[in-house]
């Protein structure tokens, strides 16, 4: 999931001229970068599919929380405990809004969503409103109004949700508009996460680990008491190795850091304009994958959907800039 609107990734700080005039040097770099961003593309595509494949899988959402949660905890073990000291002087807001934000309650959020919808829908909803959701946040903080293109992005975002769901909003389809309150849950949550982001100074690792620790901790506590029923012993050996790769290397570990990566390569905007492409990417390949068919208010909403979200992370040009 990318982290859009305002928000800064943490550890994407300003390079010296120094650094910059050493990075500048060709397509090499650049080309990385693309990479990067392409792979964690790929990866926020895999999570909207994952979520939707849970629900005809052998896994609970208990299990692959734990796999979500518990694989970027090993694998980062030894470089978290020299980052304790950091994790330990965080405010207490900031992380509830990283914790609420993107660990359990979002996680069971955009699963449920996803198992009442479709993995277009969970690929559109939940990054796509992220925008419109961390605007809100901002200007309620005292934070300053969409300009630019913004307000144009908001609108075409409203506009592709709305194209999305009006078909069962006519039909009154139960279960699809559960299901789109809920990754719209899903989308406010991740929003409260960017947000949160900005308010801790923590490099990707930290920020991992600042999320999974706890959120491992309570998925495995809610697992223990019976509160979530879990089957880790008892589930096929395909639907752990691909919850394990898609939800705990692909989306625990690897998105945030190439997400980060991409950004020092890249700069923001670019960054979030590729990645606008993920609710796409979900669709295309949730044809072969999950053998469903792009209905017309899928083509329409989708593409309003990238479309605003391209228009509402443009940062409006310096006034200076654009009058000379």
């Amino acid at each position: 999931m990318a982290v859009t609107g305002t928000a800064r990734t943490p550890g994407a700080r300003t390079r010296s001229p120094a650094s910059r005039a050493g990075w500048r040097g060709g397509l090499s770099s650049r080309a990385v970068g693309m990479l990067a961003l392409l792979l964690t593309v790929t990866i926020w595509a895999g999570f909207a599919l994952s979520a939707r494949a849970l629900g005809d899988s052998t896994l609970s959402p208990a299990d692959a929380a734990l796999l979500r949660f518990g694989v970027p905890l090993v694998v980062l073990a030894p470089a978290l405990w020299r980052r304790r000291h950091r994790l330990a002087a965080v405010r207490p807001g900031p992380a509830a809004k990283i914790i609420c934000g993107a660990g359990v309650p979002f996680f069971l959020a955009a699963m449920y969503g996803g198992s009442l919808t479709s993995a277009a829908f969970v690929g559109a909803i939940v990054p796509g409103m992220v925008p419109l959701f961390v605007s809100a946040l901002m200007v309620a903080g005292g934070g300053s109004a969409p300009r630019g293109t913004q307000p144009v992005g908001l609108a075409l975002i409203v506009a592709g949700a709305a194209a999305l769901v009006w078909r069962h909003t006519a039909e009154l389809d139960a279960d699809v508009l559960l299901g789109s309150g809920t990754l719209l849950v899903a989308s406010g949550l991740w929003a409260l996460y960017t947000v949160g982001l900005r308010e801790v100074d923590l490099d990707p690792v930290g920020s991992i680990g600042l999320l999974c620790l706890p959120s491992f901790a309570v998925v495995g506590l809610l697992a223990l008491t019976g509160v979530l029923p879990t089957g880790l012993a008892r589930a096929a050996v395909a639907d752990l190795a691909l919850f394990l790769v898609v939800q705990g290397l692909g989306v625990g570990l690897c998105a945030g850091l190439l997400y980060a990566f991409a950004i020092r390569r890249l700069g923001p905007e670019t960054s979030s304009v590729v990645g606008s492409l993920s609710p796409v990417v979900v669709v295309l390949l949730a044809i072969p994958l999950l053998d469903e068919s792009p209905t017309l208010s899928v083509l329409v909403g989708v593409p309003l959907i990238a479309t605003g979200v391209v228009l509402a992370n443009r940062r409006p040009r310096p006034k200076a800039a654009a009058d000379a």
